[in-house]
């Protein structure tokens, strides 16, 4: 594809996402505001559920945006439920700070999961986190304990950034922050599909790969050294934690991932979908939502 061409086809992704987040139609019932936080990034937030339900916060992963979680948002089991949803820093209509410590320090990304906690008035959330997202929620455990929620999944989540955890994938990461656009959405393209062991239909994949184009250069290149106290975090909680990992993951790797968090907790549960990649609530997703509802009805309950 001549690079002419593979601009018009980002262009029209990006319209296609924007019509998609502005249609009524496509998000009734929900709610848009912004928050910021306290390094003053500005972070996009939807609400959609029952206002007055027990409140969900789901935390989306690398190149995502709160998009990423339609099938969880619009699955009837969640209805009751007060389903926050936010764009990280870096991505989607959120802040995109340039420089590198605004996304290497996680406590940044911590103090962002507390500011949505206490600005949504949430009282003892769920966390749901995919793939980086585990990270910021192992980062939010240690800087703020577990007192204010009432438990957390982790789905393919990030447990430390070491490489007997991490799939080694030098060529992608580093096409994704290369200067030359079309070797950077290359990259993010290939990213994306390693996502998936079912690969998503055409329709969702343009989504996503919209949702990659939105995401910041700058927060690409920092945060593959983002700090990440898992010790600390995943070490002290006491309350519910489970982790759903696909067992075909091609990013993290799931059984030693599992293994370090339970050598630092040993009272987390995990489960292991055999025929799912770093995805599974998009794989799988009824199997998943099952689960989730399953967990988040125990937590609350508590």
């Amino acid at each position: 594809m001549s690079l002419s061409k593979l601009h018009s086809a980002l262009g029209a992704l990006i319209v296609a996402l924007a019509v998609l987040a502005a249609s009524p139609a496509a998000f009734a019932g929900t709610k848009d505001y912004t928050v910021t936080a306290p390094d003053g990034v500005v972070l996009a937030v939807q609400e959609a559920g029952d206002p007055d339900g027990a409140p969900i916060i789901f935390v989306h992963g690398l190149l995502g945006s709160r998009l990423n979680w339609t099938k969880q948002l619009h699955d009837p089991r969640f209805q009751h439920y007060r389903l926050i949803t936010y764009d990280l820093r870096g991505h989607g209509r959120s802040g995109k700070p340039t420089e590198a410590d605004s996304y290497t320090d996680g406590r940044r990304w911590a103090d962002d999961l507390a500011t949505i906690i206490e600005s949504t008035h949430a009282h003892k959330p769920v966390l749901v986190g995919w793939s980086l997202g585990g990270a910021v929620i192992s980062n939010y455990l240690a800087a703020y304990g577990d007192s204010g929620i009432a438990g957390a999944v982790y789905v393919d989540g990030v447990i430390e950034l070491k490489p007997d955890q991490i799939v080694a994938h030098p060529e992608v990461y580093r096409d994704m922050i290369a200067s030359d656009l079309k070797t950077h959405l290359d990259g993010e393209r290939a990213f994306l599909r390693l996502c998936f062991y079912r690969q998503p239909d055409a329709a969702t994949f343009s989504l996503l790969l919209a949702n990659a184009a939105l995401a910041s250069w700058d927060m690409q290149r920092a945060v593959q050294s983002m700090t990440v106290d898992a010790a600390e975090g995943l070490g002290k909680a006491d309350v519910p934690l489970l982790l759903i990992y696909g067992a075909q993951d091609a990013l993290v790797k799931a059984k030693p991932s599992i293994a370090r968090a339970k050598s630092l907790n040993p009272r987390i549960q995990s489960k292991l979908y055999a025929a799912s990649g770093h995805a599974p609530f998009l794989e799988e997703p009824d199997r998943f939502n099952r689960d989730l509802s399953d967990f988040i009805r125990s937590a609350v309950s508590r």
